[in-house]
């Protein structure tokens, strides 16, 4: 029997912690992006982070849009030619990228900051209390007497 290793699917939900064992079951597209790289990491019982490293993009050039259990991360950068210079070797990326991460019922994005070329997106899970399993008492039955019927004897 051949293995399939299923990694790349975990890379790219955030919240899923219970459904795992379904996306087993799905595969993923071999044109997968790459660029920009990210590390997605559990920041507390209900805290996430997802951190990309986007050297060279300033926050203007970013933009970040959370719709429907959708989080679209879209960078371009402008073109920044100096006067004067002629550019020999690009060996730092500047080319424009979208990423997207599907997130759980309610994941919320809490904030976003860049610094030193990575940026740091916070997510929180804030399940409603209604949603939330609660627990029933049982109340034990009062020992009160059954109330009887006489019915009439045979003759």
């Amino acid at each position: 029997m051949r293995h399939v290793d299923f990694s790349p699917l975990y890379r790219s939900t955030v919240g899923f912690d219970r459904l795992f064992t379904m996306l087993d079951s799905l595969a993923q597209p071999e044109s997968a992006q790459t660029y920009p790289p990210y590390n997605i990491e559990r920041t507390g019982e209900d805290a996430y982070r997802i951190s990309m490293a986007v050297a060279g993009f300033a926050e203007a050039d970013i933009n970040i849009e959370a719709h429907r259990n959708v989080l679209t991360v879209k960078g371009e950068r402008k073109e920044e030619n100096g006067e004067g210079s002629e550019l020999l070797y690009r060996g730092i990326a500047s080319r424009a990228f979208e990423r997207r991460f599907q997130l759980a019922d309610h994941v919320e994005v809490v904030g976003a900051t860049l610094k030193n070329g990575l940026l740091h997106i916070d997510l929180k899970r804030s399940v409603p209390e209604e949603l939330k399993p609660r627990k029933i008492d049982i109340k034990a039955a009062s020992a009160k007497p059954a109330r009887q019927i006489e019915a009439q004897a045979a003759a």
